[in-house]
């Protein structure tokens, strides 16, 4: 993002600078509206969460396409909600596969909730408080049996459903070059730091800045545009991704195609490095800068997720000074 210090955190309320759990985006909607009118006529997309087994995912595919639901695709739900410039990914990917409604898969010690909704044909894929058909069981089959029988009033013209639908999709929320290093260019252009909208987050990241990164930075107001920072002079923005580990690599185009269990960042404490090793499956914080106008982005040369957005910060800005040799 630029080069101003721009955190991307998916939220509803215009992708503020907020951290919002998947879960978070079904809870906004206004689960006590009907079903899409055309969810039996048009494509849809399934986000579910990463702990559905495949016999789940594969019953839920068999009375999708069974009620007439035409499920083309599956994505684990932290990967839509894993940062502002990642669900922009994904909803270019739905425009351009025309598809028009979203299901929402959720599992949890309680039970399971399926929701459903249409797609906004924006960059934040739903909108706060849109009507969404919604249904929860402690059993799934239930669940499944449910929306069999809510969507039989529908007209039904999806005839041709696969049994197998598409999932490894590749979602690249990079336009530019992709760099494992830091942005030289950033020694000389100020930052803006947008606000989270949060009085106590607003004080950490303000305290972090001035502590750790001795440039050119300004907190900003949050909900500007990158096209309004770059009218105000700013180069570049930073963007934080918030997934499990996994995702954000894979998001971010580190090389996957090793099985780990756990994945190794470097970190600091009391000005030394480390290294942690945490489970893949661990959601983390991922720090990264770039370019406003190339889209370029700049990763730095080192994985340096951590548990919270402020070690995260605080890794990322130390592994800047060292690499740019910036006291």
């Amino acid at each position: 993002m630029r080069l101003i210090v721009l955190f991307c955190f998916v939220s509803f309320s215009g992708l503020a600078q907020s951290f919002s759990a998947e879960k978070t985006w079904v809870d906004q909607l206004k689960l006590s509206g009907g079903l899409p009118e055309k969810l039996l006529s048009t494509r849809s997309a399934v986000f579910h969460d990463y702990t559905f087994t495949e016999k789940e995912l594969k019953e839920a595919q068999e009375y999708f396409q069974r009620t007439g639901i035409d499920a083309m695709a599956y994505f684990e739900l932290d990967m839509l909600t894993a940062s502002v410039d990642i669900t922009k990914a994904f909803s270019d990917y739905l425009i351009k596969r025309e598809i028009t409604n979203i299901l929402f898969l959720e599992k949890n010690e309680t039970g399971y909730r399926l929701s459903i909704t249409t797609f906004n044909d924006k960059n934040t894929v739903v909108d706060p408080n849109q009507n969404a058909w919604s249904v929860s069981n402690r059993v799934w089959t239930e669940v499944l049996k449910s929306i069999y029988r809510s969507a039989s009033s529908l007209k039904k013209l999806n005839l041709l459903i696969n049994d197998f639908p598409e999932e490894n999709i590749a979602i690249n929320p990079i336009i530019g070059r992709r760099n494992e290093f830091f942005g030289v260019d950033m020694k000389v252009d100020p930052v803006a730091i947008p606000k989270f909208g949060n009085e106590a987050m607003d004080k950490q990241l303000e305290e972090i800045f001035k502590n750790n990164y001795p440039l050119k930075y300004k907190l900003t107001e949050p909900g500007l545009t990158e096209k309004e920072l770059r009218k105000q002079g700013y180069l570049y923005i930073m963007c934080i991704v918030h997934a499990r580990g996994s995702v954000a690599k894979k998001l971010l185009g580190y090389d996957m195609t090793k099985a780990e269990s756990a994945l190794v960042s470097v970190t600091y404490s009391d000005n030394q490095s480390q290294l942690k090793n945490f489970p893949s499956n661990t959601t983390v914080y991922k720090i990264y800068f770039k370019h406003i106008e190339s889209g370029n982005v700049f990763l730095g040369n080192k994985w340096d997720a951590d548990l919270t957005w402020e070690q995260a910060l605080y890794n990322h800005l130390k592994g800047m000074k060292t690499e740019l040799r910036i006291n």
